[in-house]
């Protein structure tokens, strides 16, 4: 798979002209890296001959089809053979191309690839990707043009590229006229491209009418061909248009390009790829700014001026205003012409005359219709701007438009058009003036003969009139749009023509125009510059105070005020029943406001003021706080229910855009505007104070205000954006959320408190029942995605951490909130209500619908179209349900029922639980989401895998399949639902895509939307691996997996099996990915790998995936790959910009790549211990050579070759990696007593917590509010410290988190680099020389570290013991072989040194108790294998010396922990005093004795003797084996003690044998009082071998106080004589005597559990004790048994 992506690296590859059109659009958008600009020209130079051949498309031949129908092909020097399916195949592509055999054969060879991956056929790719490649081409050329015609451009970069253009037209060593060739070639591939789409329309249509079925990839590959030669004529056009304006033409293009345009039929897409060709020809030739001469002007006029009537074209209104373009550039050259004609016999009066005349017969003819058709058709479809469609259609009433479905134009195209139509415009303005007057002239003449009633001979009708003056003025509102620059440039030269123009035309307007010059003035004020210039040029002051309108000089606020006031003023006067409609067209009523275009006239101005109150915060102000003009009353009366809807739905408009950036004051104000008009007949609305109180209306009222909004989409769409603007958040409100967004008392006089009507009105009315008027696509997904905003807005601003705080914190909420009372913001927030809506069964069949759109078409729409947004939304409030549903359904819903009486109307199904229910039963959202998510498009991607992640992760809906589907192969619910509409091969192969590696994201970073995708792809996949990592889940069988029942497998011939699915896919961007740039570790770089790492993770560790994952892993040498990668963490490595050194490391976002690296690190490290494992077991030498090779510093790759890198032991380096990290909280008179522990997370895995920083910047928030409502935060001054110190606190627990993660994962890291380390020199094979030399350097990396950590006590220092304990027990210490070589005084030096560290760890104060049990197993181990010389060569030190110099709180720690440790530690501390001790008697140093006695330890020792029996009493059977080996260790070291003579006498005087006799051990009889039925059970072996344990002690006693010893011996016969029955019965057991003849069995058998060597051992031990104490002689009470039998055996033992 790696060669085939390569090879379609190669130059002129689908791939490589990809990435240069990404490459072009990266330095537009001026996104493009500086030190990549070069690597762009190298690409462009690269590409110079596939520009050169674009156009050349070799026709079909007979040479070639023979070479293809002979079996052998050469393409690219190299040889292929083909059979006749491919044959047939090639011949087939190259008929539906038209193109050359050869070629279609190579186009097929080259589409496999692609056609595996995205499991299409190969003729389809073929297809697709020839169209994707010209259009990659052409596209790339274009914005060459373009960028290399930027004046603006880097000088040395645009030099570069009009350099390379000289190469593609070739005029840069040929001559000039070859820029005209390529013009031609252009207009050929043109027509060629127009007889293609025909040609395809043509075949279709055969098709249906043969009746023959077509196949879904038939008709999406027929729509895919029209759609791409579609753009590619746009392109062409775009790219002739830069030809013109380059000057690479000359005047017989144009010549050709109009006799090309008569045979033009059809009014579509076609001509008006034309228009900015045609208008860059006119403006280049016609104006005398050019270079061009008037004599070749002139003819060129003549020949324009001839064709109109001799060589009229098919569409002549854009023949007409082609006219019109010239001749407005042509009048150029006549301006400055004083003294006679320039051409000999000219009249240039009649030629002006001539030249206006003209002009008007085109206006006649349709030029400004077609003009502005083509501007408002190009408009981009994601505006959907019902007001200014509307004055568009009224001046555009005869003109046909483009037919339905037309192919939109690319974005750069519609501005290159604009900026003609621009040059056109500022022409006819400059040049033609005259004209200009006659315009409004004859308009104004004409409109006084119609409100006079007198009929024109020049119209049909009484109200027809010519608009043309109107046409032009929207003809500029269209140009300037949208294009800002223009805009701006247009304010900043008030001498220009323009503006001059702008000042004549608001003089003296009729009414439509001034619906016109709104349009014209709202489209030059898109930004808050722009539209505060339009504001004071409205605020030019008129007075106009009559009834009837008399309209001052110029259009201002005053004007539009006034008129404004007027018509709410006759509505306010006029019974809403006997009110006469308002028309927009026709004839006058009498009565009727003014004139028949007025309702028109109050749209623009509504819309002319809504949008400068949007883009403008000084207007917005000025136009709240005006004297006269009472803004709200007047558009709330314009709002009325008898006006047209459109003029109603502008007035809502306008309010919302007030609302623009409002407080909660002004929110809160309108809240009450609005209730009252909502509830009150508008004759009896009376003027609205500040604040003012509501009326008391009648609730009949308000139901009737809401039908009548439900009955348009204007209506209804506006009033939902409105309520959508007033519960967003204001400007003065922070994030705390804490205030509801209306009066609580909002409707309390004649209803319950609330806005719940407005609410049902959204969801019930609009949402839930669509208005039956709105049939339109649009309109209905407009309508759905405000609605769905608004509810989105709702739940997005309910706080439920509140909730949270108010049950755990010690901040008295109810106090601190805005709102009068958490009970109340409860209760009235529109969050309750809202999702109480998000589960009625209406609503949520809207909302799955929304979500369910064809793919194609959002995948072919525009990001912000109202298709895209509209599934978006609905992906945002699914998300949004699913956060907040359990505390609705557990706290707010049962509080609402509780406290609200019968009038609310339920509206949800009480039989969904949770949404995971309607989710069940609408499982194609799984399939739409998977799909949504490759589609390129970031919000979309991102909005849909998280709630996908969502839902994957739930177990309800990862249920078992119904019976009635068992049928699949899944038992998965949500993978059946893919699999069983063969849809996850697509889902699969998007994420394939999506996670298609692109060295260009390096770039632009996590700006990049692939890199976001990535991110969130990759988001999605680990989540629901973790949800659910042990059953078949969606995320395995995305990643490839066959999900089979509870089992997971890997399909023969699948993508898995041949290493083309998305798991290897994660594998490939783990190995390649890189960690960032300019040998820096970046975090946005490194978090996509640590997360593909983490899946690889997850799915190895999982045992439902772990043999199947370690099979690939191993199969596609990844271990090996990732260690070649690895580098050494330095202090001073480069980590997002900061190193370790720096001061504020760990404030910085640093810390995230630190930690990113390091769980890589870990990863890696958890695997290769794996990975070595699995070697091990399965016996397979070579891999296991080549594992440990790697390990310990050279990787040998499959063909043998030696490539070096880091080797295990230098991976410790992130302990090296240490900074300062801030300790101390900040300080803060508001914020210090804060109590923040409801913020900690009890389930982090850190200590003690780490902090939910949304709760901690929640908490932050209260306590401000807190003290500012008690008066503690006053002047300004102290408002901004507290914010300043709550941007601290966060600070501080956002680093505080940080850095505990980075511990854990730290933590981690050194386990899993531990037990790789143990396992590699376990597993190395080596003799012992060779493995002590790697356990030596292994201690040399460790030992520095384990005693810097264990002197700090801390969690490093336990693992790293851990692994010092083990590495001591890989050597035997003892060994000869180890003595022969020069290693043994290096491993004595360092083992001593280990010692010497563990006493100096073991002595630290306030120490960890594991740490202190790992250090004594240390030195235990040390001191046993120096206890006994090996060879000629002792290692044995002054142990004793050592342990002195140590200090006597050493001895005293390890006593301590000896008697009072927990677990296990106690029996290793006994363990160590007791080789202590034994390597003191060595040593002949008497240190530990005489430190023991000091301790009482001896005593201690001796006391815990006469517990045993209780213990063990005590004790459950588990217990049992760790108290015994405690109580062995004891024992061994009073034996150790007793061994020497001060040692035994410290264990007699501590009462040795009062103790053993009160402990009553020897006083049980085993026979008797043990209660088994098996004499050589379990429970008589450890009695025996604890009687051993015993007598050991009191034999070494004995002896070692010697002979003359009398109290000792006599206290020994006391024993015997005491424990005879013990005695004999051990005696009787040892000889076989009764019971004891079953233990013989037993150990004949081989079954006694070395119980008998137990009682031989004692046997001797008791003759000892009789034998020294002379019992047998002296004791009249010893059995005859023992006299009998044992007297020749005591007699040998005496003599030895």
């Amino acid at each position: 798979m790696l060669d085939i992506l390569e090879s379609m690296e190669a130059e002129g590859g689908l791939e490589s002209l990809r990435a240069l059109h990404q490459d072009l659009i990266a330095l537009e958008d001026g996104q493009l890296q500086l030190r990549n600009i070069q690597k762009l020209c190298d690409e462009l130079q690269a590409h110079v001959e596939a520009f050169k051949k674009l156009l050349d498309r070799p026709a079909k031949s007979d040479t070639s089809r023979k070479k293809l129908e002979s079996g052998t092909i050469q393409i690219d020097q190299s040889d292929y053979a083909v059979n006749k399916e491919f044959q047939e195949s090639s011949i087939q592509l190259a008929d539906a191309l038209d193109l050359d055999e050869l070629r279609a054969a190579e186009l097929l060879i080259d589409a496999q690839a692609d056609a595996e991956l995205l499991g299409r056929p190969t003729i389809v790719s073929a297809v697709i990707n020839h169209h994707e490649r010209r259009q990659f081409l052409l596209e790339s050329l274009r914005m060459l043009f373009r960028n290399a015609g930027n004046p603006d451009s880097e000088e040395a970069l645009r030099h570069k590229q009009l350099e390379i253009l000289g190469d593609i037209l070739e005029i840069k060593d040929g001559p000039a006229r070859n820029g005209s060739l390529f013009t031609r070639k252009c207009f050929k591939a043109m027509a060629d491209i127009e007889r293609w789409i025909q040609d395809l329309a043509e075949r279709y249509q055969g098709t249906l009418a043969l009746g023959q079925s077509m196949t879904i990839e038939y008709d999406e590959i027929m729509a895919f061909q029209q759609s791409s030669l579609a753009q590619q004529h746009e392109s062409l056009g775009a790219i002739v248009t830069y030809l013109v304006k380059g000057g690479y033409t000359d005047i017989e293009d144009f010549f050709q390009l109009l006799q090309h345009l008569p045979t033009i039929e059809r009014w579509n897409h076609i001509p008006v790829h034309y228009v900015p060709a045609i208008a860059a020809f006119t403006s280049h030739y016609g104006s005398p700014d050019n270079g061009g001469s008037l004599r070749e002007a002139r003819m060129l006029h003549k020949r324009i001026m001839d064709g109109r009537d001799s060589s009229p074209w098919a569409l002549r209104n854009l023949q007409a205003a082609m006219i019109s373009w010239w001749l407005a550039e042509y009048s150029g050259w006549y301006l400055e012409q004083r003294l006679g004609s320039p051409v000999q016999g000219a009249d240039l009066e009649a030629e002006a005359r001539a030249r206006s005349d003209a002009f008007l017969q085109a206006l006649r003819d349709g030029a400004f219709h077609c003009t502005l058709a083509i501007c408002s058709q190009i408009y981009p479809d994601d505006i959907y701007d019902p007001a200014r469609n509307g004055l568009t259609d009224y001046l555009l009433r005869d003109t046909p438009p483009l037919p339905t479905g037309t192919i939109g134009t690319n974005v750069l195209f519609r501005d290159l058009l604009l900026e003609q139509m621009e040059s056109f415009i500022n022409s006819f303005i400059s040049n033609m003036p005259d004209t200009l007057r006659q315009f409004q002239i004859s308009e104004d003449d004409q409109r006084k003969r119609i409100l006079g009633g007198v009929p024109s001979q020049a119209r049909s009708t009484l109200y027809d009139q010519d608009l043309d003056l109107e046409r032009f003025l929207v003809i500029i509102a269209y140009a300037f749009d949208l294009r800002t620059d223009a805009a701006e440039a247009f304010w900043e030269d008030p001498d220009s023509n323009l503006y001059g123009f702008l000042q004549w035309a608001s003089k003296r307007q009729s009414t439509p125009r001034v619906g016109a010059f709104c349009e014209l003035l709202r489209s030059i004020s898109r930004n808050e510059e722009c539209a505060t210039a339009a504001h004071k040029f409205l605020l030019d002051q008129g007075n106009t105070k009559t009834s009837r309108i008399r309209r001052s000089s110029s259009l201002n606020w005053n004007q539009i005020f006034s008129e404004l006031n007027l018509y709410a003023a006759k509505i306010r006067e006029t019974p809403g029943s006997s009110r006469p409609p308002i028309h927009y067209g026709g004839k006058a009523n009498a009565g009727d406001i003014d004139e028949p275009e007025s309702a028109l006239m109050l749209e623009c101005y509504l819309r002319l003021m809504a949008h400068i109150c949007k883009e403008s915060s000084e207007a917005r102000s000025w136009l709240w706080t005006h004297e006269t003009f009472r803004s709200l009353e007047v558009l709330f009366t314009l709002a009325d229910v008898s006006v047209p809807p459109r003029l109603q739905a502008c007035a809502i408009a306008t309010v919302a855009a007030m609302l623009t950036n409002k407080t909660l004051e002004t929110s809160l104000f309108v809240w009450i505007a609005m209730d009252q008009w909502a509830s009150s007949p508008t004759s009896s609305m009376q003027a609205i104070s500040r604040p003012g109180k509501p009326m008391t209306p009648m609730i009949c009222m308000e139901e009737v205000t809401f039908e009548a909004l439900s009955k348009t989409f204007d209506q209804a769409n506006e009033f939902i954006n409105l309520l959508q603007t007033l519960v967003s958040p204001g400007a003065d409100q922070g994030g705390l959320h804490d205030a509801l967004p209306f009066p609580e008392q909002l409707g309390s006089s004649y209803r319950m408190p609330g806005v719940e009507p407005y609410i049902d009105f959204a969801f019930g009315k609009i949402l839930a029942a669509k208005p039956p008027v709105v049939d339109d696509p649009v309109q209905s997904r407009l309508l759905t995605n405000n609605a769905l905003h608004f509810a989105a807005t709702c739940l997005s601003v309910f706080n439920e951490s509140l909730l949270i705080l108010a049950n755990r914190s010690t901040i008295a909420v109810d106090a601190a909130i805005e709102a009068s009372s958490l009970d109340a913001y409860a209760r009235l927030h529109p969050f309750s209500r809202v999702m109480e809506w998000m589960f009625n069964d209406g609503v949520l069949a809207v909302l799955f619908a929304a979500s369910n759109q064809d793919l194609n078409v959002v995948a072919a729409a525009s990001p912000n179209s109202p298709i895209v947004l509209t599934v978006l939304r609905s992906i945002e409030v699914m998300n949004r349900i699913l956060d907040l549903q359990s505390t609705y359904f557990e706290i707010l819903r049962p509080l609402v029922k509780q406290q609200t009486t019968g009038h609310r109307h339920p509206v949800l199904n009480p039989t969904l639980a949770s949404f995971e229910d309607s989710v069940a039963t609408n499982l194609d959202l799984v399939v739409n989401l998977g799909l949504y998510g490759g589609l390129g498009n970031r919000e979309l991607a991102i909005s849909s895998l998280k709630l996908l992640e969502r839902l994957s992760s739930s177990r309800r809906l990862n249920a078992s399949l119904t019976p009635v589907s068992r049928q699949l192969p899944s038992g998965n619910r949500l993978v059946g639902v893919l699999e069983q509409h063969g849809d996850m091969e697509r889902v699969r192969t998007s994420f394939i895509l999506g996670l298609q590696y692109d060295d260009r994201e390096l770039d632009l970073g996590p700006g990049a939307p692939g890199w976001t995708i990535k991110s969130v792809m990759l988001d999605f996949l680990s989540h629901c691996l973790a949800a659910l990592p042990d059953r078949p889940n969606l995320a395995h069988a995305i990643l490839g997996f066959a999900c089979t029942g509870a089992t997971l497998s890997i399909e023969p011939d699948g993508a898995f099996a041949r290493g083309a699915s998305l798991f290897h896919s994660i594998v490939r961007m783990v190995a390649e990915y890189p960690d960032g740039l300019d040998n820096a570790i970046q975090l946005w770089s490194s978090s996509i790998r640590q997360k593909a790492m983490r899946i690889l993770s997850i799915l190895r560790a999982s045992p439902l995936s772990s043999v199947l994952v370690m099979a690939e892993l191993r199969a596609a040498d990844f271990l090996f790959a990732m260690f070649l990668r690895q580098a050494v963490i330095t202090p001073d490595t480069n980590l997002d910009g900061f190193s370790i050194r720096d001061e504020n490391f760990a404030q910085t976002d640093s810390v995230l790549v630190l930690e990113q690296y390091l769980e890589q690190r870990c990863t890696l490290l958890e695997y290769a211990s794996s990975e070595l494992r699995l070697t091990a077991a399965e016996g397979a030498p070579t891999q296991k050579a080549r594992i440990l090779s790697t390990l310990f510093g050279s990787t040998t790759m499959l063909d043998g070759t030696q490539l070096p890198n880091v080797p295990v032991f230098e991976l410790l380096d992130f302990l090296g990696a240490e900074f300062s990290a801030p300790v101390l909280s900040p300080v803060s008179n508001v914020f210090t007593n804060l109590d923040f522990t409801v913020a900690l997370d009890p389930h982090d895995a850190t200590t003690g917590g780490a902090a939910r920083l949304h709760l901690v910047e929640q908490l932050l928030a209260l306590r401000l509010s807190e003290v500012r409502k008690n008066g503690y935060v006053e002047t300004t001054q102290d408002h901004e410290n507290a914010l300043l110190d709550g941007e601290a606190f966060l600070a501080h627990f956002r680093t505080q988190k940080n850095l505990s993660t980075l511990e854990e994962i730290r933590l981690r890291t050194l386990k899993a680099w531990s037990n790789l380390l143990a396992l590699a020199i376990g597993h190395c094979g080596l003799d012992q020389a060779g493995r002590a030399s790697l356990v030596l350097q292994a201690l040399q990396t460790v030992m520095p570290k384990l005693e810097r950590y264990a002197i700090e006590s801390s969690p490093e220092a336990l693992i790293l013991a851990k692994l010092v304990q083990t590495l001591f027990f890989q050597v035997d210490l003892k060994s000869s072989a180890l003595d022969q070589t020069k290693v043994a005084d290096l491993a004595d030096d360092r083992f001593f040194n280990i010692f010497r560290t563990s006493l100096r760890a073991i002595n630290v104060p306030e120490g960890d108790i594991d740490l202190r049990e790992a250090l004594y197993s240390i030195c235990f181990r040390y001191l046993t294998s120096i206890a006994e010389p090996s060879g000629s060569r002792s290692r044995q030190r002054s142990i004793s010396q050592t342990v002195k110099t140590s200090g006597k709180k050493t001895i005293d720690i390890i006593c301590d922990d000896a008697y009072g440790g927990s677990g296990t530690c106690r029996a290793s501390a006994v363990l160590f005093l007791d080789a202590l001790t034994a390597t003191a008697v060595i040593e002949k140093s008497s240190y530990m004795i005489d430190s023991l006695a000091r301790t009482n330890f001896i005593v201690v020792l001796v006391e815990a003797i006469r517990d045993i029996p209780n213990e063990l009493r005590d004790s459950g059977p588990q217990d049992i084996p760790l108290l015994l080996s405690y109580y062995n260790s004891k024992l061994s070291l009073l034996l150790t003690l007793s061994q020497t003579r001060p040692g035994a006498t410290q264990v007699i005087n501590a009462g040795l044998f009062q103790t053993v006799r009160d402990s009553g051990l020897f006083s049980v009889d085993p026979d008797l009082g043990i209660s088994t039925t098996d004499p050589t059970s379990a429970a008589v072996s450890r009695y025996y071998a604890l009687l051993l344990a015993v007598i050991r002690v009191l034999a070494a006693v004995l002896v070692s106080r010697g002979p003359q010893n009398q109290q000792t011996i006599e206290q020994t016969k006391q024993f015997l004589a005491e424990n005879r029955t013990l005695v004999v019965s051990v005696f009787k057991r040892q000889a076989g005597i009764g019971i004891g003849a079953a233990a013989s069995v037993s150990k004949s058998a081989g079954d006694d559990d070395g119980m008998s060597t137990v009682v031989d051992e004692l046997v001797e031990l008791f003759v000892l004790l009789m034998t020294r104490t002379e019992f047998i002689d002296v004791s009249d009470d010893v059995p005859f048994m023992i006299s009998f039998f044992f007297r020749p055996l005591l007699s040998g033992l005496y003599r030895g």
